[in-house]
């Protein structure tokens, strides 16, 4: 028998007729032996989440305001759990210790990290499944990146001598003691993890949609599911925005060769979207995998004759923006031209931009430097398009169509994706041409 690891988002344990929702699907298969939990999410849309709920606690207590009341509201959310399920289980001495520890400013981390942390224990509780607290098993090291060595091997001793767990996600521990999260959305990550230590057979990532789509609902009505996605075509979706699965999730599976299984917590019979390390199959009819875009770009652009004869040109541009703390995002150039998209919030500094405008002209003396704001970034994505002559033509032709100027183009070797750079005010405009163009 196989070993599937099972992670629930925070809208899929919003409340307990989700917690049941959940119990439903994790006892429908026993091979659904570890499960990762997320925070409560929102019940509805005007709801907040309790992760946020923990971390206005931190700045209240930071700013010397009184918690009393804002903490009562968080205890009510997962009391009322308790109580609608039916549990005798009391966590009034777990609630009372964080509080203290929150005024005891124990960090923003500590106090985040308490939503998962709790969740979990009720979910287990609920499930009859064991406990396994993250902070011993998830490891950061001094400098606060994350400990994938270490984490796996104490984590697969850990997991063995469980039959079936519950392991909260989110956080881990620094080699001080003190508690560490992942970015927002690192439930994800801790799902991602354990299935790679439990050297599972399937990750699942349960959430409130039916996998992945092919564009942005908010931009594009009612857009086609993806049904499979391999990593590097998701990755290039994520990097875009397309945001149903944290990005850095993908790496601890795809080195095992571990598939993810996107699901959806309120229609458990979609099959949802698979994301493998590799396939060969792909729809002849639609080409693409699919299109995500995103704004909040800027382009450096220089001209110099004969750049290209100048041994280290581009090195001694990119100097600077090392220097400067800045990466680069694509580097569409010419024989004459060098173009370095970069991200607007790293430049946005006036003082910063001057100096990285000034040394640029130091190192390489161009004829022309400029930088221009404004620019949104989409990206083609599909394993199909290596195989479809005139892909490319046909998304110069739709954007074109629609009167939009093309500002930047840019293709991989590999022919996986094509990313183009529109005006920002043009992007859904963009995005509804090409998705047009390709899904009739």
């Amino acid at each position: 028998m196989g070993i599937k690891v099972a992670k629930f988002g925070g809208s899929s344990l919003a409340d307990a007729e989700h917690f049941r929702r959940v119990a439903a699907i994790v006892k429908a298969d026993p091979e659904r032996r570890f499960v990762v939990a997320s925070a409560p999410g929102k019940r509805f849309k005007e709801d907040v989440k309790v992760t946020d709920m923990l971390y206005r606690c931190f700045e209240m207590v930071r700013d010397g305001k009184d918690i009393t009341e804002h903490y009562e509201k968080i205890k009510e959310r997962y009391n009322d759990i308790i109580r609608d399920l039916g549990l005798d289980f009391d966590i009034s001495g777990e609630l009372e210790y964080i509080r203290n520890a929150i005024l005891h400013r124990s960090g923003q981390d500590f106090a985040a990290s308490r939503g998962e942390y709790l969740n979990s224990l009720i979910l287990a509780k609920f499930l009859g499944f064991d406990f396994i607290d993250a902070e011993s098993v998830v490891f950061f090291r001094e400098n606060g990146s994350y400990d994938d060595e270490k984490t796996n091997d104490v984590l697969r001793a850990e997991l063995s001598r469980h039959q079936y767990a519950v392991i909260p996600g989110f956080y881990g521990v620094m080699p001080n003691g003190t508690i560490k999260t992942f970015s927002r959305g690192g439930s994800d990550i801790t799902g991602s993890i354990v299935a790679r230590a439990a050297e599972a057979e399937l990750y699942e990532n349960w959430t409130d949609v039916s996998g992945c789509l092919m564009a942005d609902p908010r931009i594009i009505d009612d857009p086609r599911p993806i049904k499979t996605i391999t990593y590097r075509e998701l990755r290039e979706l994520s990097y875009m925005g397309a945001s149903v699965l944290h990005e850095d999730a993908i790496f601890p599976v795809r080195y095992a060769g571990i598939p993810i299984n996107i699901r959806n917590t309120n229609d458990p019979s979609a099959p949802g979207t698979m994301i493998v390390s590799g396939t060969s199959e792909y729809d002849a009819n639609l080409v693409i995998t699919g299109i995500a875009g995103k704004r909040g770009f800027s382009v450096i652009s220089i001209e110099k004759d004969m750049m290209n004869s100048e041994i280290g040109f581009g090195r001694r541009v990119l100097d600077v923006l090392e220097d400067n703390d800045i990466s680069f995002e694509h580097l569409p150039s010419g024989v004459d031209t060098m173009s370095v998209i970069v991200s607007t919030a790293t430049i946005k500094d006036e003082m910063k931009r001057e100096r990285v405008l000034s040394s640029i002209n130091k190192r390489v003396r161009p004829d022309s430097l400029v930088i221009e704001d404004g620019l949104a970034l989409l990206a083609v994505v599909g394993r199909g398009m290596v195989k479809a002559k005139g892909t490319a033509a046909r998304v110069f032709t739709a954007i074109s169509a629609a009167g939009i100027n093309i500002r930047m183009i840019d293709q991989g070797s590999s022919e996986l994706n094509i990313i183009i750079g529109v005006e920002e005010h043009d992007l859904e405009k963009a995005l509804g041409a090409i998705y047009s163009e390709f899904v009739k």
